[in-house]
């Protein structure tokens, strides 16, 4: 096998035709079918890069300029866009993030899962594609400079400053803003990563209904320093906060939160509304950071469920029971499976909260348990499946086909392992009817997806 020769040099300039978009938002062409990836360079464009890394199969390149630019690119409204990692794609038009999400779900299900792109029905938009997210969590970091808190530059664990970001609800800037002043009246040190000294790591916020907000402070620390100063002048400043917490995170790594929790002061727990249902949010739990695209999605996904009210269904990968609940006010029965413990606590607290008595949940592997069931008589006429990026395990596929359900429906936040995942169960006799897109996270690379299969 001769070795290929790479037709890049190191610091070199080079014209590239753009053809599409990497997982992470980096523009992709070619030099003599070489690959080279281009941050901020768009599909359809014509670009001048510089050679800045060169592997075996392909290149980096940097955007030196643009020499026929896409009609969809468009200037940033965030100041921090080009150095902060949280957004990927706010150069380009909400018009063309649009029409590129589009694209890859039918590509993938295309090309990984063999089926017609004709399946996947136009992207759901979002109403509001700013100022979104109802949850904040920043690094905050002590560096030579002094304190800085934000986020992380792309592929690093270098903070970028900002004082407020476009992509989050007002709420949780204020509380962005005020932990950066606290911190500097008070010379309240931040975390430093690589000497792991300092105290502060991360300032977390949870915005709820009625723009009520939770804010929890975590520490490498075991004790947070200023704690009752910082609830008081967070009381005086900050009226719409309503609950304060104190988490230490003494392990080194990207997990955010840390086992020990202090309540510092206010309520316990906010109350988040969805899809008609209220949910007690603390600070472990999961809920959507979107909720006007959270609610389009599951009503696609009851949609796609059909129920009439006669009906059993099992929710595989069922978390804290948001997409049970809803589907218990149709059905007669749901049984929620979700081999996370705590998720499955805060299940059945949410059911309680909503006085709902058609639903169980079982901490399990869903596909050990659903086999079980099965052996048990049960006979589900549905069966809903929203797994992680990873998708589902072939154990679960296998044993939601064995169960031998009228319909299925799948939503994923990754359409590749999606696409993987529909072929496996065509094989197993399942066709798929229709694919949704859903714009979960405008601003950014990611797509949901809600797909119908029938038997």
């Amino acid at each position: 096998m001769t070795k290929r020769n790479i037709p890049v040099t190191m610091n070199e300039t080079y014209t590239l035709s753009i053809r599409d978009l990497g997982i992470h938002g980096e523009g992709i062409g070619s030099v003599e079918d070489f690959t080279v990836f281009v941050p901020g360079a768009l599909p359809g464009e014509t670009v001048t890069a510089r050679i800045v890394s060169a592997k075996k199969s392909y290149a980096q390149g940097r955007l030196i300029s643009v020499d026929s630019p896409s009609p969809f690119r468009t200037k940033p409204e965030c100041p921090a866009y080009h150095a902060c990692g949280g957004c990927q794609i706010s150069h380009l038009t909400y018009e063309g993030q649009l029409a590129l999400k589009e694209k890859r779900v039918k590509d993938v299900v295309s090309r990984l899962g063999g089926f017609s792109e004709d399946l996947v029905l136009p992207i759901l938009p979002a109403d509001h594609p700013w100022n979104y997210r109802n949850k904040m969590a920043v690094p905050v970091s002590q560096v030579t400079g002094g304190l800085v808190i934000g986020y992380y530059r792309q592929g690093s664990h270098q903070v970028v400053p900002i004082d407020g970001c476009l992509i989050q609800e007002e709420e949780n800037n204020r509380v962005l803003r005020f932990a950066q002043g606290f911190m500097a009246r008070h010379h309240v040190q931040g975390y430093n990563e690589k000497s792991r000294k300092g105290s502060v790591r991360h300032i977390m916020a949870r915005t709820g209904d009625n723009g009520e907000v939770m804010v929890v402070i975590v520490t490498a620390t075991p004790t947070l320093p200023f704690a009752e100063l910082w609830v008081k002048e967070m009381r005086q400043l900050l009226p719409e906060v309503v609950s304060i917490y104190h988490n230490v995170q003494k392990s080194p790594g990207n997990v955010i939160l840390g086992q020990t929790l202090h309540h510092l002061w206010g309520r316990k727990a906010l109350t988040a509304t969805l899809a008609g249902l209220s949910f007690e949010v603390s600070p472990f739990s999961f809920f959507q950071v979107h909720k006007d695209q959270a609610e389009k999605l599951y009503a696609k996904a009851l949609e796609y469920a059909d129920l009439t009210g006669s009906e059993t269904v099992i929710d595989a990968y069922c978390g804290t029971g948001t997409i049970s609940l809803c589907l218990a006010k149709k059905a007669k029965k749901v049984i929620g499976i979700e081999i996370v413990e705590a998720a499955i606590e805060d299940a059945g607290r949410n059911a309680d909260f909503n006085h709902v008595e058609n639903v169980e949940f079982h901490a399990a592997d869903a596909g050990k348990l659903m086999p079980k069931l099965y052996k048990e008589g049960l006979r589900p006429d549905v069966i809903v499946m929203d797994p992680v990026r990873a998708g589902c395990s072939e154990d679960v596929l296998k044993a939601a086909a064995a169960m031998e359900p009228k319909r299925m429906v799948y939503v994923s936040c990754n359409p590749a392992t999606f696409a993987r995942d529909a072929k496996m169960l065509d094989a197993l006799g399942y066709t798929l009817r229709q694919v949704q897109p859903v714009d979960m996270f405008p601003q950014t690379m990611h797509v949901e997806t809600v797909a119908l299969l029938e038997k």
